[in-house]
């Protein structure tokens, strides 16, 4: 299960006290946002495509989605998000959890500019049922990004 591993790193980490845990899913935008008691932009997507045949994330605040043609000037290419069945498997982790930590070597992370709007963020920990609080400083120290991007745009 990749929440033990998620969990794991961070206790390892000193920061184990951070993950939580909730009975409730906490798979998408909203369920997190209510679980925890937080505003939607405080809640982290971390988004999975195919670039060029290689996994990457995009990790973006709770209230944008990806601008279509944003992303083709920095990627190069139209955006292709991974099948769901496919995830687990490209990342390590399953839909509903997925998060920036600890992933497959081959998978490149790039943070959004919009995760900027607030100090303390919520993200995926492995499962549908977990989260991680971390400050914005802890989730670049933490996700270990190839670079900061601006492709995302508020949803209409």
């Amino acid at each position: 299960m990749s929440n033990n591993k998620v969990r794991t790193y961070f206790e390892n980490h000193g920061l184990g006290d951070r993950v939580m845990t909730f009975d409730e899913s906490s798979a998408t935008v909203e369920l997190a946002a209510k679980a925890v008691g937080c505003k939607p932009q405080q809640i982290v997507k971390t988004l999975t495509f195919l670039v060029k045949d290689r996994p990457i994330m995009v990790v973006c605040a709770g209230n944008v989605r990806v601008d279509n043609p944003k992303f083709k000037d920095y990627f190069g290419q139209r955006g292709k998000m991974i099948a769901p069945d496919l995830v687990l498997g490209y990342t390590g982790h399953e839909v509903g959890g997925v998060c920036p930590f600890v992933v497959k070597d081959e998978v490149f992370v790039y943070l959004d500019q919009s995760l900027k709007e607030s100090e303390i963020l919520y993200l995926g920990a492995g499962d549908a049922h977990s989260l991680v609080k971390l400050s914005l400083k802890e989730v670049e120290t933490h996700a270990k990004p190839k670079a900061w991007v601006d492709v995302c745009k508020a949803m209409a």
